[in-house]
């Protein structure tokens, strides 16, 4: 089975990493912050918007698929579609101390078994991870400045269903997006907030042969999920 628990994609610490790649700020998101959101998880399960990703996504039909779940953070996404059927989940990502959080909570959820593990940048790693039925981006394309590189190589690995969460393209929040990244230059910070093109993200998943067939949207944040046609 494509992903599958022991296909030795897990427990490799080290971040993969090419020259500038985005897992160099991958260490931004520490452990401080994976246990907080941890704890946020733990009281609320999802929050919106990846509630109504996992909905658009089990809508299509999860049961016995594989999934790949890319920048998995706590591991919400990929848990819950695994307690809704799936067989089995890949989860990478590029901040270590996130992929210890989303490991201690399969365990916790009785799923580590069903889970691998990979600490590193997905672009830079993509040609060595199988490709799995459903491909997942939960607010992933906002924190990468290669997001042409990200999306193709990404549903590429897709067999059935895509889907992501990502910024709404708006002029506040574009505004709002550099605000934030000044003051992250100022503070030194190494994250940086990417407002990518609808129009673009949109047209290189249809281009790989996806139509989209559920989205929604809040203030910022869209949702989307595409199926092959």
């Amino acid at each position: 089975m494509d992903g599958a628990p022991g296909d030795g994609l897990e427990d490799d610490p080290r971040p993969a990493c090419g020259p500038g790649c985005a897992c160099t700020i991958g260490n931004e998101f520490n452990e401080r912050q994976a246990r907080r959101e941890l704890a946020t998880y733990r009281r609320r399960g999802p929050d919106q918007t990846t509630s109504w990703l996992i909905d658009g996504l089990v809508a299509r039909g999860v049961t016995g698929l594989t999934v790949l779940d890319i920048g998995a953070g706590v591991g919400a996404v990929h848990l819950q579609l695994l307690k809704d059927g799936a067989a089995s989940a890949t989860d990478v990502d590029g901040s270590p101390a996130y992929v210890v959080a989303a490991r201690e909570e399969s365990a916790l959820q009785g799923l580590g078994d069903r889970v691998s593990y990979l600490v590193g940048d997905f672009v830079t790693l993509a040609r060595e991870i199988p490709p799995a039925d459903v491909v997942v981006l939960d607010r992933v394309v906002c924190c990468y400045p290669d997001m042409a590189a990200l999306v193709k190589q990404s549903v590429a690995r897709a067999r059935q269903s895509y889907g992501l969460v990502y910024p709404r393209d708006t002029w506040w929040i574009r505004a709002g997006a550099g605000a934030l990244n000044g003051f992250a230059r100022l503070t030194r910070q190494r994250v940086r907030a990417y407002i990518h093109r609808t129009i673009d993200v949109d047209g290189i998943v249809r281009a790989a042969g996806f139509e989209p067939r559920f989205r929604r949207t809040t203030l910022f944040w869209q949702v989307a999920v595409y199926a092959r046609a």
